[in-house]
């Protein structure tokens, strides 16, 4: 398993992470079960949206004695109410909602205090000015949680999390698919195919895009839910592309893009996990979404580079992928400005863009028709080397 550095945070955790969907019902023995084959296969991080108490006593009683092998993702504003889930802003039923959190693990802190499911502009502004925030800055104060996260399905509200400087992790639903759709404050409409038709698949959406470049660049770090789409992605009747993805190449996906640094898999079985933790031992071809997107009868990503490799292998030894993601970082900001970590990573590359010798072979060998040559002159031009 390879360990990803969450963002500004320091914390380190496993790219590949477990939704906590697949606990939500299940017996104790089924809990652990899956628990312990996610720490079988190197699965450090955690997310926990559930307010069922019967589900975090379970959680908790699988964890009993070893907290320091889990980083845990707990989400405020989720409470249990007549047995059903529900979203809050009443603060306290927050309060006592967390509290509960802590007392159903066993534990005294949470690595991500994660502000659950704002989508509406309305709604974070609210949460911004309000006691939720104030609360998950108290927590965080008193050590209680780590470091403050929102969970939202809109690049839009993403956005002002970014600019308000209180939001350390964004949890956002992410995947080809939705990558080409405008952010919408609808979370049902990702679901609709009747939203992915020709006028819709315009190719990468530019705010979308914009907000993983920038959380790049400002030390955001993303954890991607949804990388499937809800199974919508793995089955080809229900795909927008008109075929089907697998398991791992919707992570290698999510996992190439910029900020991401873990993927919460929904997994409901041990042999799910170990499906989605075989994305560290298979094949390159295996996990190369490329050639099905690129080959699919519906798609608009031509021209735009997805960071996929298949340029490679560079004749003169230029990371040409690389190399375009930091120049894609490096247009994240303003003209005149290159956030410093993206110029310190690009002066760390053995070979620079302006060794690029133009003899066309990674244009010949790219899937999508990106104008390498072209990009590797903008980025010597753009880094000066």
């Amino acid at each position: 398993m390879k360990y990803r550095t969450l963002g500004n945070t320091g914390i380190q955790v496993s790219e590949i992470a477990m939704g906590s969907e697949g606990l939500e019902g299940q017996s104790y023995e089924v809990c652990r079960a899956l628990i312990e084959t996610c720490l079988e296969q190197g699965i450090n991080f955690f997310d926990l949206y559930n307010p069922n108490p019967e589900t975090r006593r379970n959680f908790g009683k699988a964890m009993a004695g070893r907290r320091q092998a889990y980083v845990l993702q707990g989400h405020l504003c989720t409470v249990w109410q007549n047995g059903q889930y529900l979203r809050t802003r009443d603060i306290d039923s927050v309060r006592q909602s967390f509290e509960s959190l802590l007392n159903d693990l066993g534990t005294d802190y949470i690595d991500v205090g994660m502000i659950h499911y704002a989508d509406k502009k309305e709604d974070f502004e609210t949460i911004l000015s309000g006691p939720v925030l104030a609360y998950a800055k108290d927590l965080k104060a008193r050590g209680v949680i780590k470091s403050i996260g929102l969970s939202t399905h809109s690049a839009e509200v993403a956005f002002m999390a970014v600019e308000s400087g209180a939001i350390e992790v964004i949890m956002f639903s992410l995947n080809p698919a939705y990558d080409m759709r405008p952010g919408a404050d609808i979370i049902e409409d990702l679901y609709e195919l009747k939203n992915y038709e020709d006028n819709a698949l315009s190719g990468m959406d530019e705010q979308r895009e914009r907000l993983y470049q920038t959380c790049a660049a400002k030390g955001i770090a993303i954890t991607v839910m949804k990388p499937y789409g809800g199974g919508m992605l793995l089955d080809a009747k229900k795909s927008p592309f008109e075929v089907a993805l697998t398991p791992l190449q919707c992570l290698h996906y999510a996992l190439t893009r910029p900020a991401v640094s873990a993927v919460m898999a929904g997994c409901f079985t041990p042999e799910q996990i170990r499906e989605a933790a075989r994305y560290e031992t298979c094949s390159d071809e295996e996990k190369d979404f490329s050639v099905t997107l690129s080959s699919a009868p519906r798609h608009s990503y031509s021209g735009r580079c997805m960071y996929c490799g298949h340029c490679a292998p560079c004749t003169v030894g230029i990371d040409i992928a690389l190399v375009n993601k930091y120049l894609d970082l490096a247009h994240s900001g303003s003209k005149d400005f290159i956030p410093e970590t993206v110029r310190e990573h690009y002066a760390l590359l053995e070979h620079p863009a302006s060794e690029c010798i133009s003899c066309g072979v990674c244009e010949t060998n790219c899937p999508f028709g990106v104008a390498i040559i072209e990009k590797m002159a903008e980025a010597a031009d753009v880094f000066g080397c």
